[in-house]
């Protein structure tokens, strides 16, 4: 495992919207796409390409948080509603190395301490529910779909 030293985590720049969605994209091709229908892709990627998520981002109205290593985005988290977990993907070549969790817990740190939230949620999909669970997250809810999308609702308490 990387030293988690050699990580920055900080919330991104304007200009990094678009290479954080394609992380993001790639990173549910290869992982996640095969757990959902054509539908449920068709509706991943109108929601990473959509204008108006990338005008609120702009706006500050959802956040976005980065992992760089060597200055280049290897992670990447979002947060939506105030406390809830949109997208979480770290990039193929360093899965298995802390980032995810690292995404995480400073995201939860950052909700707690700057914010005053008391919890976290997330909809997690089929591929993701483990790693949640590792980090103490339970359902609150059985495994839902919409709009072709699998996802299991979880939520955290700080």
């Amino acid at each position: 495992m990387d030293s988690m030293e050699e990580y920055e985590i900080r919330f991104a720049y304007n200009e990094e919207w678009q290479e954080a969605m394609t992380i993001a994209w790639k990173t549910f091709l290869k992982f996640e796409a095969c757990d959902y229908s054509e539908r449920g892709v068709q509706s991943f990627q109108e929601f990473i390409t959509d204008e108006t998520l990338r005008k609120m981002f702009i706006k500050g109205e959802y956040r976005l948080l980065v992992a760089l290593k060597d200055k280049k985005i290897v992670g990447i988290i979002s947060v939506r509603d105030g406390s809830h977990i949109s997208l979480l993907f770290v990039d193929e070549m360093f899965h298995k190395k802390g980032i995810g969790r690292l995404l995480v817990n400073t995201l939860g740190k950052y909700l707690k301490q700057e914010e005053g939230k008391t919890k976290m949620t997330v909809n997690a999909a089929p591929y993701a529910i483990g790693f949640y669970h590792k980090l103490g997250f339970a359902d609150i809810q059985t495994e839902q779909e919409t709009d072709g999308i699998r996802y299991t609702p979880m939520e955290l308490n700080f």
